[in-house]
């Protein structure tokens, strides 16, 4: 996208201000450039030329989580995300090679399937070696990229890819039962690797056929709201080569929004909750309160979170709260954790809050970053929390549930 099309995009904003109580870097430092009216002006006036590119104005553009709760406001339906990975785009195309080169070679990183087990296995034996344990007596954790990085390797497992005989689950569904096509996707494969697994047992148990082919990649999403939208439209090819015209489910949020531009892609919640439920098969109870976490992808982006109210509500025995804020990012955002540690720590504070007023057994959540996020920020202030996705609790439930108890 050259500077005009971006001025095009950015002339939209009316400058009305209506978005300005529903971004929460707006709210958390109260100043003009961290508003989304204010980061289309500084976009406005670097593809102007009234503007130079400087550290100050980065600050302000990469202090964007890209949530689009500004979007949902907008009167004037202006595509920010759009404008702001275009900007983002624009910007490094503009970095010298080797600066884009680095940048580029760390989200391949953190994206590459193959690389993906290697750094399970750094973050097994970081635990296993005491390393874990000695890095908070030490104060290592003042720092807080060492802060972030210590709570993803208390959460990377090795991935556990299905089963050859669970491949391609039962198909005895019948002709009203679809088969789906699971979306693996990249760092979901070792922050969350339960979640595949509970997609598996789920629609095994609702005798819906299923298939999760290899050759799978990361969905795109990283790169391309980093600013190399070529190599995420070049993921999403590869995708679309291995997953065809099926009905994709994702387990991600994140994920299924990417997606959706170019397959069949459903949030895998709502395909659990569509599917046909055999007659007799009924969750077994679980207690508790759950408190529900809706992700920006999922609340911004898919608009669909009444799916998995819907689905937990199935399970008898659980108390379904929505988590307070739930209108406002919780500071995962993709990379931003990594890339703006204190303030995805500040923007976390405000949920660990919520959660020790509610004090939940489980929370919710459909996002992988934020399950991440919020468990590690938890941990760290002492809650006794289990932060699962929604069809993990559905597989426990139906791992006790019977056939013969009635119609769910």
């Amino acid at each position: 996208m050259n500077d005009r099309e971006l001025l095009r995009l950015a002339d939209q904003c009316v400058k009305c201000g209506l978005c300005l109580p529903h971004c929460p870097t707006f709210r958390l430092y109260q100043h003009e450039a961290d508003s989304p009216r204010g980061r289309i002006a500084l976009v406005q006036g670097l593809a102007g030329g009234q503007l130079s590119d400087n550290a100050r104005l980065d600050a302000h553009l990469a202090g964007c989580l890209e949530c689009r709760a500004c979007e949902v406001a907008c009167p004037s339906l202006v595509q920010f995300a759009t404008l702001m990975d275009a900007a983002r785009a624009a910007r490094v195309a503009r970095l010298p090679a080797p600066q884009r080169w680095w940048r580029r070679l760390r989200l391949d990183a953190l994206s590459a399937t193959w690389l993906l087990p290697l750094l399970a296995w750094a973050a097994l034996a970081y635990r296993r070696l005491g390393l874990a344990a000695i890095a908070p007596r030490a104060g290592l954790l003042r720092w807080p990229q060492l802060r972030v990085l210590h709570g993803l390797a208390l959460r990377l497992h090795r991935p556990q890819p299905p089963a050859a005989r669970e491949r391609r689950a039962a198909t005895d569904g019948g002709d009203a039962a679809q088969p789906v096509v699971l979306f693996r996707g990249c760092v979901a494969r070792v922050l969350e690797p339960a979640v595949m697994q509970a997609a598996v047992v789920v629609f095994r148990r609702l005798k819906v056929p299923l298939a999760v082919p290899d050759g799978q990649v990361c969905c795109g999403a990283m790169h391309r709201h980093n600013g190399f939208p070529a190599a995420a439209d070049a993921l999403l090819a590869q995708n679309r080569a291995v997953l065809g015209d099926a009905r994709v489910v994702g387990g991600a949020s994140a994920c299924v929004a990417e997606l959706r531009g170019t397959v069949d892609a459903v949030e895998l919640c709502r395909a659990v909750l569509d599917s046909p439920w055999p007659a007799g098969l009924v969750p077994g109870r679980l207690t508790g309160v759950v408190a529900v976490h809706e992700p920006c992808s999922h609340r911004n982006q898919l608009r669909d979170t009444a799916a998995v109210y819907a689905l937990l509500h199935r399970i008898p025995g659980l108390e379904v709260v929505a988590l307070p804020g739930n209108d406002s990012c919780c500071g995962a955002a993709g990379t931003y954790l990594l890339d703006q540690p204190e303030t995805a720590a500040a923007l976390a504070a405000h949920k660990v809050a919520a959660l020790r007023r509610l004090s939940p057994r489980w929370l919710a959540t459909t996002n992988t970053g934020c399950a991440a996020h919020l468990a590690s920020a938890a941990e760290a202030a002492g809650l006794d929390l289990d932060v699962v996705h929604p069809v993990v609790l559905l597989a426990r439930a139906l791992g006790q549930g019977g056939e013969g108890r009635g119609a769910v």
